[in-house]
């Protein structure tokens, strides 16, 4: 009799065990299935604006009416601020890959969803690896769990110079491993899209900064932790520079 009881409660152990499995991935399924509708949702408001922009610089003028205000400056003096993103709208036909993500990064990733970001400056896509994240206007943790961000003092996606964007390296740009040297960069902007071509992949000491320095022609670096697989703080840095292809570039 006392075996039987054990055993039935043995294998009520296991179905309780099997029961709260079962719980928690539908937890965590359902966090990554937020992190995926407010990624495509940061995208859509950025790609509306870019709509409402294109429409805004062909409609023509009407005589008497009254003239927008200049836009605000940036704290680098250059180019107008960047907009706000308010509008939700478009939508990514793919679903981020996070199978190369550390478990740790997608425990951040959905941490950092209640949170309020900055506004978002672009939408960063590298085709041939099947990248494509938003872009915001600085590189801080938070911004790096979410997305993608711009290295503070580098060029923003509208201004010309060195465009610089960081991500973690077990996030979203752990795909870079695999980038080639003529992969396409695309850039969306409030300006319209820019493509550049990968023209080096540079691995540096972390504090070697001399591929971030600003550049004549306008450019974009990207930048993130290596070793891709390191434990711990990463000693180095994985950069891709790419160059403007002015065959498809809106020029001013």
């Amino acid at each position: 009799m006392s075996l039987s009881i054990r055993s039935i409660s043995v294998r009520a152990g296991e179905l309780l065990c099997y029961a709260a499995g079962v719980v928690f991935t539908g937890f965590f399924a359902v966090q990554l299935a937020q992190g995926e509708v407010e990624r495509r949702s940061t995208i859509a408001v950025f790609e509306q604006q870019m709509q409402l922009a294109s429409a805004a610089v062909e409609m023509p003028a009407v005589e008497g009416a009254s003239s927008p205000e200049q836009a605000p400056v940036t704290a680098a003096g250059e180019g107008p601020a960047p907009a706000s993103s308010a509008t939700p709208g478009f939508s990514v036909d793919e679903e981020p890959d996070t199978s190369l993500w550390a478990p740790g990064r997608i425990a951040d990733y959905q941490k950092s969803l209640s949170a309020k970001l900055p506004p978002v400056l672009g939408v960063l896509e590298v085709p041939a690896v099947e990248l494509k994240v938003p872009v915001y206007q600085t590189a801080s943790e938070l911004v790096m769990d979410r997305a993608a961000g711009v290295i503070d003092g580098m060029a923003y996606p509208h201004e010309g110079g060195n465009i610089g964007i960081s991500g973690h390296r077990d996030g979203y740009f752990r795909v870079l491993k695999d980038v080639k040297v003529g992969d396409q960069i695309v850039l969306q902007t409030l300006e319209g899209e820019k493509r550049f071509t990968i023209d080096a992949t540079t691995v540096v000491d972390k504090t070697d900064t001399h591929l971030l320095k600003d550049t004549r022609e306008q450019t974009v670096t990207l930048v993130t932790c290596y070793p891709f697989y390191f434990v711990g703080h990463a000693p180095q840095r994985f950069i891709v520079t790419a160059s403007l292809d002015t065959t498809y570039v809106n020029q001013n």
